[in-house]
């Protein structure tokens, strides 16, 4: 049986890759289906792990894989000090992840300052009209595009609360307006090219001429950040940590002014917080400006404010919620709403959110969408035992809290707001005229009124000190360093550490790593990897060099999880069940082939640093790299098909087209998705035995388990 045919013999049509597609399905799904039973069964004779076994096991879920050398170093050290180690990152010095991450110069930048050195392009050209200082070249080229576009599709960037914007290495979208199959050229298509293209080239220049950028490089510049510092961190546990956070608190990189936000979330809110105090993390994702435009929180204010109706109309008065939220999740929310909670359908496996209609606009009131989540998702769960009205009085409570000049307002132009003003843009701030000061009641507690913003805050203090969020926050944990089947007796045991130490995540964590289930054969290499934790872990075990370009992350978001682009609040799922499938097990096995081919732009791979000299003998080659990838610990099965695959001429991958920016051109996200050009994917012959052993065990279902 031939495991890996679908990336076909060299000459071989797509007859025969089709035909050769179920063997390679029907193979790694009964691999997998294996992982998850009779080989765990097969470890569980084994009393206890090796102790190498141990060290791969802590170097896999406490961190992104084994570099080379790291299993003696950590041998050399014992394993217990070095997970006490990473449990206190800020004691380990970590030059080298520094200094790859020092010439992304957004990371360092406030928010106020990506507003006005990454400006929107309509939002720039708004206030430069508004203020007459509008070039006449550049007056005169938006006049045309305007006109040229004057029947179009609407833009997907335009600014308003609900906007979405295309996210740099995300998949292409796909349109779907009627016209979605008329050519680029066609004779009655209303959009001028020409006048488009000039639009963009004075653009360019307008932008060039005064020091400005286009602010998709905010959101590149930070998913580089974050693969760079997973592969070359020495604060493994810590990167590992801000991955599980930013995906439990996950903010949308494409809604809005989020683009610019989401730096000093990364920087700001998450990093410092990933091994601290959960109330601690949890009072600064509810104050973080990311999340609070993500949910819409900045726009809910008290319906008093503006109809001088009294407190208790509230109670009468329809929730404003986010159409375009709403709509993305289908009903989900309206299915709480009854407080049944079995209606509600588990997202485990739904990484891709279904399409959502046009949103439209609505009046401006209490908007329930972060508290409902905060409640669901962030704290309680939906188990928690909160109902609705509990969702409509925690709304009160964060009405006000909101964002000063949430999408920059203008400082672009800079002139029209004062120094101050323009510091603080985008930043939080509580606004004491739009509050519902009146008395509220949240889980039975009683919150008085005239609290201002401590209304807020005491909700946050009494959701982190509520026993299912210890529960939630536990079993999550659990799930994610242990096994997608959470053991009971573990969740208890770290739920009684949350409520001991005031929810300390660090004592939560050692609670875990030095648990009789955490370090069970059971436990060994029971997770499949996310694409994030593949990408990267693919990169260190081969001690590659990267470079974090959107090229190595457009392979991690083909494989299913662009950072930053879950739509819905729920996240990634980290559960098998979501990432073994057709689709991305055959993207998986693609990538492994790019990579040890050297054919990701940015990342290079040095192989001969392992072959050595027995690069002639097949047999001696193979043996060597899955003691480097995998510890020895491969199938015969797959090992059998290792030594088939030896025997094909060659192997043909595919492989993404080139992006060398992954960026679109000045003013081109502003065009219906049409427009864009979309380059074919390429294909690529590999005949070096070497590589396809490499590349082959990189794809193998062993390679996948962590």
């Amino acid at each position: 049986m031939k495991m890996f045919k679908h990336v076909r013999r060299n000459g071989g049509g797509s007859g025969q890759r089709l035909a050769a597609l179920p063997l390679i399905l029907a193979l790694l799904a009964s691999t997998f289906a294996l992982g998850a039973g009779a080989q765990q069964k097969k470890r569980a004779v084994t009393a206890r792990l090796s102790e190498d076994q141990r060290i791969l096991h802590v170097l896999n879920r406490l961190g992104f894989g084994a570099r080379p050398g790291d299993v003696e170093r950590v041998r050399k050290m014992g394993i217990e000090s070095y997970i006490n180690q990473q449990l206190s990152p800020e004691k380990i010095a970590d030059p080298l992840a520094e200094a790859k991450v020092q010439n992304l110069a957004t990371l360092n930048m406030t928010t106020a300052e990506l507003y006005e050195k990454f400006p929107q392009p309509n939002q720039l050209l708004q206030q430069l009209q508004r203020r007459g200082e509008l070039p006449a070249d550049l007056a005169a080229a938006r006049e045309n595009r305007v006109k040229g576009n004057a029947n179009a599709a609407p833009a997907p960037d335009v600014q308003k609360s609900g906007e979405v914007m295309e996210l740099p290495g995300a998949m292409p979208k796909q349109d779907a307006s009627p016209n979605a199959t008329q050519s680029t050229n066609a004779p009655n298509n209303p959009v001028n090219p020409l006048d488009n293209e000039k639009y963009r080239e004075v653009l360019r220049e307008y932008y060039a001429k005064n020091g400005l950028q286009l602010p998709q490089r905010i959101v590149g510049e930070l998913q580089a950040s974050r693969i760079l510092r997973a592969v070359y961190s020495e604060r493994q546990l810590q990167e590992v940590m801000v991955d599980f956070w930013t995906n439990h608190f996950n903010v949308f990189a494409a809604k809005g002014a989020d683009r610019w936000l989401l730096t000093a979330y990364d920087r700001d809110t998450i990093r410092p917080n990933a091994l601290g105090k959960f109330s601690d993390l949890l009072v600064a994702t509810a104050k973080s400006p990311a999340m609070l435009f993500y949910l819409d929180n900045f726009q809910s204010v008290s319906p008093n404010t503006q109809s001088g109706l009294r407190v208790g109309a509230l109670r009468q008065r329809p929730p404003q919620r986010d159409p375009l939220l709403g709509l993305l999740l289908n009903g989900r929310r309206d299915r709480l709403m009854d407080r049944n909670p079995n209606m509600r359908q588990q997202q485990s496996g739904a990484n891709v959110p279904k399409a959502a209609a046009n949103p439209q606009r609505q009046r401006r009131g209490i908007n329930e969408n972060y508290a409902r989540e905060l409640m669901e998702l962030h704290t309680l769960g939906v188990d928690g035992g909160y109902t609705q009205k509990d969702v409509q009085e925690v709304a009160r409570c964060f009405t006000g809290w909101t964002i000063f000049a949430p999408r920059g307002a203008g400082v672009g132009t800079a002139a029209m707001m004062g120094e101050a003003a323009r510091e603080n843009a985008g930043s939080f701030f509580f606004n004491q005229r739009v509050h519902d000061d009146g008395e509220k009641v949240v889980l039975g507690q009683k919150i008085p009124a005239g609290g201002g913003i401590k209304d807020g805050l005491m909700v946050l203090d009494i959701l982190a000190h509520h026993p299912s969020t210890a529960k939630f926050i536990a079993t999550k944990l659990v799930r994610h360093f242990v096994s997608d089947t959470p053991p009971p007796s573990l969740v208890a045991k770290v739920t009684t550490t949350y409520q001991k130490s005031d929810g300390d995540l660090r004592e939560m964590l050692r609670t875990i790593f030095f648990s009789p289930e955490f370090n069970s054969p059971e436990a060994y290499r029971a997770k499949i990897k996310r694409p994030f934790e593949l990408a990267i872990s693919a990169v260190r075990t081969l001690g590659a060099d990267t470079n974090g370009g959107p090229q190595l992350h457009q392979w991690i978001a083909r494989m299913g999880q662009p950072l930053y682009g879950f739509q819905t609040p729920n996240g990634y799922s980290d559960t098998a069940e979501a990432w073994v499938n057709t689709g991305a097990l055959l993207e998986r096995l693609n990538f492994g082939l790019s990579l040890a081919s050297n054919r990701i732009p940015g990342t290079r791979v040095d192989l001969k640093r392992f072959a050595g000299d027995s690069a002639s003998d097949r047999a001696q080659v193979i043996e060597r790299f899955v003691n480097v990838l995998v510890a020895g610990d491969i199938s015969p099965r797959t090992k059998e098909t290792l030594l088939n695959q030896l025997n094909e001429q060659a192997i043909t991958i595919t492989a993404p087209p080139p992006q060398p920016a992954q960026i679109p051109a000045v003013g081109e996200m502003n065009a219906p998705p049409r427009q864009r050009q979309q380059q074919p994917a390429r294909e690529a012959n590999i005949t070096d035995p070497v590589t396809k052993i490499v590349g082959l065990i990189l794809g193998s279902p062993e390679f996948q388990r962590q």
